[in-house]
This record gives structure tokens, C-alpha cells and sequence, in this order.
């Protein structure tokens, strides 16, 4: 069973309103970066995005079979205050608990169902290699990213290539990509880099980071670019458990190949998660 259907199950059958990504992923035997990804790239969502939605979809049935209780749903919901959960209510369905419960009808609600994902196929993974990295230092344009925006990822690294032949020190000519941990709503910071000797001037629109020395599993990518949240799903939900270490809070790395080629996509990556040693 991957990661995220056993996160599935941890949701689905458990009715705590103290449930968080924290705990869910204590449940799965994962730590919280792992979890985070592990759902995101299976699924598209943050994990309690997800989580919140599955909940307020039940409290939407319960209010269309007659519930005269809002403030008691909204607490068996997870909320605090009748006040919080209108305001969810309204946001996840564009209509008032009242609404739903005044005409005792769900229809014309987006329910959220539970997603089934135990019937597809991972794709098998070459064995990751384990590498001890020295410090990195990267500078380069780094934004907001979800799970749920990773497709506007290549417009960010066409803006950073405009940059690119003014950035002095360049340890390595070739770009990578630079993932931060992921918060509990899926929000992470994504870096379009180069790897410098040292940090000196450049533009002001770009940041710099220094990442500690870390332990990585380094997987490979060889197929198109566009396959690489296959591989992540993979990594994430197959390989990693079997590898038997512990994902950290640093953050992941995307080597581009000497062979890659950003015209066309082909060439191949590799895939550098951290983990314990």
C-alpha cells in the first residue's frame, strides 16, 4: 500500500478533529516533509486541504438530512465557532450551512468524495544512490508554489534563464531546481538556480540560499520532463518507504543532466531528496 492511500485510510477512518499533518504522518510511519509530498504529487492537494473538504462535505450531508444543530456540525467538523464554519462552508461550496439545511437538499453542492488511488500502478525505479553533499549555494528566482500550481513551474524557469548569463561564480553551468519543505496547506517555495562558489551581486528580483550538508537519495529521471511527477509519485510513495530512512525538512534538489535539453524536455534528471543518515 503507498503513502498516500495509507494516509487515505488514516482520514477516512479516524473522526479526531485534532488531526494534523503531523499526526497523519506519524500514523504513516513518515515524517511530515514526506507526507506532504508523498499526497501532493500522488494527488494534486494538500493533504489537509484535502482533509477539510472530506469533513465539510459530511457536514453538508448531515445538514441536507436535517440537522438542527449548525454550531454541533460545525464542531463535529473541526471548528471552533459557528462563525469559522460558515465562513469554510462558504468558501469550499459558494453557499451558507443555512441554505443547505433551510431546503434539506445537498443538490448543486460540490461534494467531496474520498479519492481511491490504490489501483494505480507505480513505475519501477532504478535503486537510488546514496550521496554525502558538501554545502550547496544557489541563487536564482525563487516562488510560491502548491501542488496544485506545479504546471506554471517551466514560465519560472523561462523568466530565471533571462538571468542567467549575468550571474557570476557559476559552480556549475548547469541550472537546478530547488524545492523547500512543504507547509500544512502544500505551500512550498520553488527555486529556479544555478549553483555558485560564492555568493556577490546580483539582481535584486533573485535570492540566494546556503543548504547545510545533507545526505541524499538520488534517483534518476530518464524520460521526458513532463514524467517527472511519475517519478516523484514513485519516490515518494514506493521507493523511499522501501529505502527504510527518513525523509528531512531540506530541501530537494533537481539536477538537470549534461545531456538535458530545455528545448525539447529530453535528457534526463536527477531526483535528490535528503534524508537521515
Amino acid at each position: 500500500m503507498s503513502i498516500t492511500d495509507k494516509a487515505l485510510w488514516v482520514m477516512e477512518r479516524n473522526s479526531e478533529r485534532s488531526l494534523t499533518l503531523n499526526t497523519i504522518a506519524s500514523a504513516c510511519g513518515v515524517s511530515r516533509s514526506h507526507m506532504a509530498y508523498a499526497f501532493g504529487t500522488a494527488t494534486g492537494l494538500p493533504v489537509m486541504k484535502y482533509l477539510r473538504a472530506r469533513r465539510l462535505s459530511d457536514a453538508a450531508r448531515a445538514l441536507a438530512d436535517g440537522a438542527p444543530d449548525i454550531l454541533a456540525v460545525a464542531l463535529d467538523a473541526g471548528y471552533g465557532s459557528h462563525e469559522a464554519f460558515t465562513r469554510a462552508f462558504r468558501e469550499q461550496f459558494a453557499v451558507t450551512p443555512e441554505s443547505v439545511r433551510d431546503r434539506r437538499s445537498s443538490d448543486g453542492v460540490a461534494l467531496v468524495r474520498p479519492l481511491e488511488l490504490n489501483a494505480k500502478a507505480g513505475k519501477r525505479l532504478e535503486p537510488p544512490r546514496l550521496i554525502e553533499q558538501g554545502v550547496v549555494r544557489v541563487v536564482g528566482l525563487s516562488e510560491p508554489c502548491s501542488f496544485e500550481t506545479t504546471i506554471q513551474i517551466p514560465a519560472q524557469w523561462q523568466r530565471f534563464m533571462s538571468y542567467y548569463d549575468t550571474l557570476a561564480d557559476k559552480l556549475d553551468r548547469i541550472p537546478l531546481g530547488v524545492s523547500q519543505a512543504a507547509d500544512e496547506e502544500g505551500q512550498f517555495r520553488y527555486m529556479c538556480a544555478v549553483e555558485v562558489a560564492r555568493f556577490g551581486d546580483s539582481p535584486k528580483e533573485l535570492a540566494k540560499l546556503e543548504i547545510a550538508p545533507q545526505t541524499y537519495a538520488v534517483f534518476e529521471h530518464r524520460e521526458h520532463a513532463s514524467a517527472i511527477p511519475e517519478t516523484y509519485f514513485a519516490i515518494w510513495n514506493e521507493a523511499l518507504p522501501a529505502l527504510g530512512r527518513t525523509v528531512v525538512d531540506d530541501p530537494i534538489l533537481e539536477r538537470h543532466n549534461p545531456t538535458f535539453d530545455p528545448r525539447t524536455g529530453e535528457g534526463g534528471v536527477t531526483l535528490w531528496i535528503p534524508v537521515t543518515q
